[in-house]
């Protein structure tokens, strides 16, 4: 806070006056805080839930005739074994197995699931290596096709 003197004999008074440069100051400082930390603190995960289905599905049969057709799905059962569709594979396999799968489809699409005492571990391990195998879009299962 600042005091202005004024000019003049006897009656010399003491006006206060309000110095507004330090407040600048502290908002320029303030704001650039702000602008630097505000894109750290937008976390976001895509999450691409289908629409419940009330209308009645048309009969589609169990097994397609086309090869195409027949979803990928990787399963990582409790004992660590790790299945595509069938056909049990070990984590070093699952690379190589998917990219040959991938290599005669044009869409890059899997489903993983994963049983309720596999370690969160063990199943990233394996969308990993999933990923690795050229899945662009991978589905993780929310019903249990592990019979």
């Amino acid at each position: 806070m600042g005091a202005e003197l004024q000019a003049g004999g006897k009656g010399r008074k003491v006006r206060p006056s309000m110095n507004v440069t330090p407040l600048v100051d502290v908002v320029l400082v303030l704001l650039i805080i702000f602008m630097v930390i505000a894109p750290m603190m937008v976390k976001q995960f895509w999450l691409h839930v289908p629409k419940k289905e009330t209308a009645a599905k048309p009969d589609q049969p169990d097994e397609p005739d086309d090869p195409d057709r027949v979803p990928i799905v990787v399963t990582v059962h409790g004992d660590g074994t790790i299945w595509i569709n069938k056909d049990q594979v070990t984590l070093d396999e699952l690379p190589t197995k998917l990219e040959r799968i991938f290599a005669a489809r044009d869409e890059r699409i899997m489903f993983f699931d994963a049983e309720d005492d596999v370690p969160y571990g063990e199943a990233m391990k394996a969308l990993d290596a999933a990923r690795g195998g050229g899945a662009v879009n991978i589905a993780v299962l929310t019903d249990s096709v592990i019979k």
